[in-house]
C-alpha cells in the first residue's frame, strides 16, 4: 500500500489486531525494520520485541483478552514522501471470566514511519506516555514502572 493516508493508520490499527490477539511474532514482524522505545530503552529486533511484550502480558487461554483502541491519528508527512510520524491514543479495555469489561489504561504513541521498497513501515514506536491508568491486575504480569 503506497497511499501513506491508508497504509500508515492500517499499520496503527494492525499493531492492535495482532497484540489483542497475542500474535507477538506477527506484531514485531510490524517493526522488523524499527525499534520499540520504552523506559528509555530501545528494543530492536523482532525476537527482542515479541519476548518483551510477552514479559509485560498476562495471557488467559493463550489470549490477553484486551481491546486496543487507536483513536485521534496525526500524520505528518515528509516533504519528500518517503518518511513520516504519527501521534495517536491508546485506550485498553479488558474483561476476563473473572473481571469485569473496563478500561484498564490509556496513553499515547509517538511513532515514524519510513516507506521501504514502496511498503510503508514502522520505523520506531516510542510509548510515550500513559495518561490514565486504572486497575491493570489482570492485563499485566509487572507494573508500568518497570515496562
Amino acid at each position: 500500500m503506497n497511499d501513506a493516508a491508508i497504509a500508515i493508520p492500517n499499520l496503527l490499527y494492525l499493531y492492535a489486531e495482532l497484540i489483542d490477539a497475542a500474535d507477538f511474532i506477527g506484531a514485531a514482524r510490524l517493526f522488523r525494520h524499527g525499534a520499540v522505545i520504552t523506559g528509555g530503552q530501545r528494543v530492536e529486533g523482532e525476537k527482542a520485541i515479541a519476548d518483551m511484550w510477552r514479559s509485560w502480558m498476562r495471557l488467559y487461554d493463550g489470549k490477553p483478552r484486551t481491546r486496543h483502541i487507536i483513536t485521534n491519528p496525526i500524520i505528518l508527512l515528509s516533504d519528500d514522501g518517503e518518511s513520516a510520524t504519527s501521534r495517536s491514543q491508546w485506550t485498553v479495555l479488558q474483561a476476563t471470566e473473572d473481571y469485569p469489561l473496563q478500561p484498564v489504561a490509556t496513553g499515547r504513541y509517538h511513532d515514524s514511519f519510513q516507506r521501504i521498497d514502496g511498503q510503508w513501515c514502522f520505523a520506531e514506536r516510542n510509548y510515550a506516555q500513559v495518561d490514565l491508568a486504572g486497575d491493570l491486575s489482570a492485563h499485566l504480569l509487572k507494573s508500568l514502572k518497570d515496562a
